[in-house]
């Protein structure tokens, strides 16, 4: 009890001894020369005390302010009475007092401006200590808002060789306090000239040699410094990554004595090296697991920024490979009550932070509980709020991270889809300013989005806004980028967005990287891009040959790689081989095959979905072999099928489509499936209007329309008395509607009606856009069927028909006068699939 009142005393005497001393600094300067009895040096040492107390906790009395307000303009009227080490102390106070909350004043700004002229003036007279100093001012006065005035630059560009010149003079604190410094200023803006590079290089090794000596500020000052100069382009040299090496262990020693700021600065520094392709040596992680628990320890000191970069911190660290350690995940469970806490406090870039950490933490590893969610749910209004202070790289990242957690199960509240459209309009007026990264991210997040039943006004538009740009940076796109874009305008299209000239030229230039990139793709990567194209040329894009080209490429490399790829990566592979039909060559398309379908038997883990897809993927690969009569026939594919269909056995599928394939597999098999189809049959125009035609020249012809036959899909025209089936195909059954290359959908129906024993013809609907066409198409099939053609013409069929059983102008002719080989040649050629080829190259009118 004696103790606290002496000490009470003691804080009292010192509060009016200070007090006085103000009020006689005060009245001193506001007293006119000669009586004013203050010199420079008196200036100097004045403002440096000042400084230096509010630095150890003085507090900023109104009397403390008005004897700093008085101080300021005597710096302007002798300026060029201070000596080096006056000009230095000076810069520094000034640094210091706005560190600690000194208002940037007119006065203040002016005494700043003063003094920077003398630093380059007065350059080869300054020391070591004093080079530390003015710099560190420097990059602290520009961190606190000080304009980077033509002065400003040339006085820190006038230190910097000194920095060379000095180097061995520099104790540990100046050595971190340069370092600090340099790498704040890049931060800000500071370009990273020859000199400001070689003043890092040769502080680098001094960093080793004096290991021994920093403090736990100095650590903390030094890792950060190192991870932001690399964050801004420094090359991590030898010298540097011996640095970073001499530092960690200094981390566990030390331990302890970090205080909060400290312990955030230091796990955001290795998160960020990490990041960047620091090594996980066992020192990195032992610095890392060191310092966990006392996250947990110091929870409630943390400010609000040290909270962000923390939890950013730590998912960086999950996302590059850092074990979800037990220490982790307490040091994750103790931060996020505090997220709520203090919502209220976190800045825009806080709150990108935040909602990106949160969003990569469920993705990797971590449980949505419910303390992430409400984290998350609070910072959900911040964003609105919070909109016009995003800069591009947080509008990216936030919009990521809210697709990425829709993508994981979060419920899409009325406060996600606020925030999701208050941010997209600043994709449209930022759209010049994102990076290659951020546009990839961005079109991800809105196929995601999408994908995931968000409708929400403006997305169409930031998607068009940014589709220009992809083209302007089309070379930067990384290998990820080019796989995601893809993957994204495949997943936009599907979802209806439209094709415009701006999406196609985008894909095409995309193409284009993905055919220059082809050596640096993943598997995942490689997966992703043929999915994106399957999905593509499934919703109507158009054949070029740089689609073509891409590929072949990408499928080239689908067998070097096989042994890479999971279960999804097969299932995906396997459907986008079939999706793609003949526009990949066949034997490229059954090599694919036989590089992935012998990893089904292995003891990987297929999903419902993953199985359908296999199946359906290698029933296509089957009927491609039987429509080819030239194809080297096997059953290894239909013993994978029979293995496909048993896994399914016993299952339910959800939907139609999913029920159809397992109805055509059995079909296929010959096996028993109990399912009971439920197809909807849609009798198109052109389909209409042929049959009414053809019964009106054949009125005796029995004709049935849209009949499901052995359980497969409906066929448009059955002639029952003959076993022809007629398909009329629309564009969506060939690839970007050539009319020419058929889609693995249209392969697999002919080829299961053959198996069943019918006969096929294909009659492209550009054969019948008039009655004039469709006249040779109907005497082909009077033909098939027996019947004599009219003498009006005939179409001649040389040219087309893969595989299949020509019939020619003259052979109509030739069976007429020689009925029993007519009959034995129909049975011949029953299971025969004839297509009518494209109007617009293969088919001919003669006079006969």
């Amino acid at each position: 009890m004696l103790t606290n009142t002496v000490d009470e005393r003691v804080k009292l005497t010192q509060a009016n001894l200070l007090s006085t001393l103000f009020d006689a600094i005060i009245f001193n300067c506001n007293q006119k020369p000669p009586v004013r009895d203050i010199d420079a040096q008196g200036i100097a040492n004045l403002l440096w005390a000042m400084a230096k107390l509010v630095d150890n906790g003085q507090d900023r009395i109104p009397e403390f302010k008005e004897a700093v307000a008085v101080l300021l303009p005597h710096v302007n009227a002798q300026k060029k009475q201070f000596i080096p080490q006056g000009i230095a102390n000076l810069l520094w106070a000034m640094a210091k007092l706005v560190d600690n909350g000194q208002e940037r004043t007119p006065e203040f700004n002016e005494a700043v401006v003063a003094l920077l002229p003398h630093v380059n003036a007065q350059k080869d007279q300054f020391k070591a200590q004093g080079i530390a100093n003015l710099l560190w001012a420097m990059a602290k006065l520009v961190d606190s808002g000080q304009e980077r005035t033509p002065e400003l630059n040339e006085a820190v560009a006038s230190l910097l060789p000194h920095v060379n010149a000095q180097k061995d003079q520099f104790i540990a604190q100046h050595v971190a306090n340069l370092l600090w410094a340099m790498a704040k200023l890049v931060d800000n803006g500071q370009e990273r000239t020859p000199e400001l590079n070689e003043a890092v290089a040769v502080l680098l090794p001094r960093v080793n040699t004096q290991k021994a000596n920093f403090k736990p500020q100095e650590i903390t000052n030094l890792l950060w410094a190192l991870a932001k100069l690399v964050d801004n382009g420094q090359e991590q040299t030898p010298e540097f990554n011996e640095a970073v090496a001499s530092l960690l262990p200094n981390v566990n020693t030390q331990k302890a004595n970090f205080n909060p700021q400290e312990i955030a600065n230091l796990l955001w520094a290795m998160a960020k090296l990490t990041d960047k392709g620091q090594k996980q040596t066992p020192e990195l992680k032992q610095a890392v697991a060191a310092l966990l628990p006392h996250v947990d320890v110091q929870k409630e000191q943390f400010i609000p920024q040290a909270i962000a970069n923390l939890l950013w911190a730590m998912a960086k660290m999950i996302d590059n490979g850092q074990g979800h350690t037990p220490g982790l995940n307490e040091a994750v469970v103790a931060l996020l009550p505090y997220v709520n806490a203090q919502k209220g406090q976190f800045n825009a870039q806080g709150i990108a932070n935040l909602l990106w950490a949160m969003a990569k933490l469920v993705d990797i590893v971590q449980e949505p509980t419910p303390e992430l969610n409400q984290a998350v749910a609070a910072l959900l209004p911040l964003v609105n709020a919070q909109k016009a202070h995003f800069r591009p790289q947080e509008i990216a990242n936030l919009l990521w991270a809210m697709a990425k957690l829709v993508n994981s199960g979060q419920e899409q509240t009325p406060e996600l889809k606020e925030a999701v459209a208050a941010l997209l309009p600043h994709v449209n007026a930022q759209k010049a300013d994102f990076n290659p990264q951020e546009i990839a991210n961005l079109l991800w997040a809105t196929a995601k989005l999408v994908d995931n039943g968000q409708k929400i006004p403006g997305l169409k538009e930031a998607v068009a806004a940014l589709l220009p740009h992809m083209n302007g940076q089309k070379d930067h796109f990384i290998p990820q980028h080019i796989a995601n874009l893809l993957w994204a305008m495949a997943k936009l299209v599907d979802n209806g967005y439209e094709q415009t000239p701006e999406f196609n030229e985008a894909v095409a230039a995309l193409l284009t990287c993905a055919i220059v990139q082809k050596a640096n793709f993943n598997p995942r990567e490689i997966n992703n891009l043929l999915w994106a194209m399957a999905k593509l040329v499934d919703n109507g894009q158009e054949q070029s040959p740089g689609l073509n080209e891409a590929v072949v490429t990408l499928l080239s490399l689908v067998n070097a790689q096989k042994n890479q790829f999971n279960a999804q990566g097969i299932a995906n592979l396997l459907w986008a081989t079939a999706k793609l039909g003949e526009l990949v060559e066949l034997n490229l398309a059954t090599s694919s095959f036989e590089s992935l379908v012998y990893r089904i038997s292995e003891n990987l883990q297929f999903s419902q979905q993953e199985i359908l897809m296999s199946l359906w993927g290698v029933m296509v690969c089957c009927a491609r072999l039987s429509l080819d009569s030239n194809a080297n026939k096997s059953d290894v594919f239909e013993k994978h099928m029979d293995d496909l269909f048993t896994r399914l056995e016993n299952t339910s599928p959800d939907n139609e489509e999913e029920q159809s394939v397992m109805i055509m597999a059995a079909s296929w098999l010959g096996r028993a499936c109990p399912l009971v189809p439920h197809y909807q049959t849609i009798i198109s125009k052109s389909q209409a209007d042929f049959r009414e035609q053809l019964q009106s020249s054949i009125p005796s012809l029995k004709i049935d329309e849209e009949k499901s036959l052995n359980s497969l899909p409906p066929v448009d025209l059955l002639l029952p008395d003959h076993n022809i089936v007629i398909e009329i195909q629309g564009p969506s059954h060939y690839v970007g509607g050539d009319f020419n290359t058929r889609k693995g959908s249209t392969l697999l129906k002919i080829a299961l009606l053959q198996k069943a024993g019918f006969e096929v013809i294909e009659i492209p609907v550009n054969m019948l856009w008039n009655q004039d066409l469709m006249k040779p198409c109907i005497d082909q099939i009077k033909t098939r069927i027996g019947i004599p053609p009219q003498e009006h013409g005939s179409v001649s069929l040389k040219r087309g028909w893969t595989g299949a059983a020509y019939v020619t102008a003259e052979e109509p002719l030739e069976e007429q006068t020689n009925p029993a080989k007519k009959k034995k040649e129909r049975r011949r050629k029953r299971t025969a699939s004839h297509r009518l080829p494209p109007i617009m190259t293969q088919v001919n009118f003669s006079a006969k």
